[in-house]
């Protein structure tokens, strides 16, 4: 299974094991998850989130909150900290959405994906509270891939949608949703 995952996603995955130390957690959860792409911070998944005005500092500071009260009785073995059942399923699923967005590789997007697609996660829950969630951050996957200058370039109707949404005013920040006028043609 590692095999089709970036080296970048790998390294999200470690630093998302160093974050269940960090926070005193006995388990590697989706929000350990979620914790190790914001500290990674250069990657695709974190220039969506910036792209749809998420203040990453607030997303942190929520996820550190959510897992603080899960603290583990011991944490000794860190050698083998357990995936709980719900990142299980998003290690799985990444590869899904790498096939389906037709990646040769699981980048950190596919991840996020991932991530968003169980609406139960406590890291999903927490994305929701910025205005995030699996339509909109997959919608937003070809316009940073179009910013891109070695990405190929989305199909013009996507762009145009994609631009449509992005310049629609709405901001995204804790618990707040922006409402945008009604467009007239």
């Amino acid at each position: 299974m590692d095999n089709n995952f970036s080296a970048q996603v790998k390294e999200i995955i470690s630093y998302s094991r160093e974050e269940a130390l960090r926070l005193g957690n006995d388990f590697i959860g989706t929000e350990h998850l979620l914790l190790g792409l914001i500290r990674e911070g250069d990657n695709t998944a974190v220039k969506i989130l910036k792209q749809l005005n998420v203040d990453l500092f607030e997303l942190r500071k929520e996820v550190e909150l959510a897992v603080k009260d899960k603290t583990g009785k011991n944490i000794a073995q860190i050698n083998s900290l357990p995936l709980t059942k719900q990142a299980e399923k998003v290690i799985r699923v990444t590869v899904l959405e790498a096939k389906a967005l037709k990646s040769p590789q699981v980048e950190t997007e596919h991840l996020m994906l991932s991530i968003l697609k169980n609406k139960e996660n406590a890291a999903t829950q927490i994305l929701n509270h910025f205005d995030i969630d699996y339509d909109i951050f997959r919608n937003d996957i070809g316009v940073v891939r179009s910013s891109d200058p070695k990405a190929e370039f989305a199909d013009e109707n996507e762009e145009e949608f994609d631009e449509e949404k992005r310049f629609s005013g709405q901001s995204r920040g804790a618990g707040a949703r922006s409402t945008t006028a009604a467009k007239s043609k």
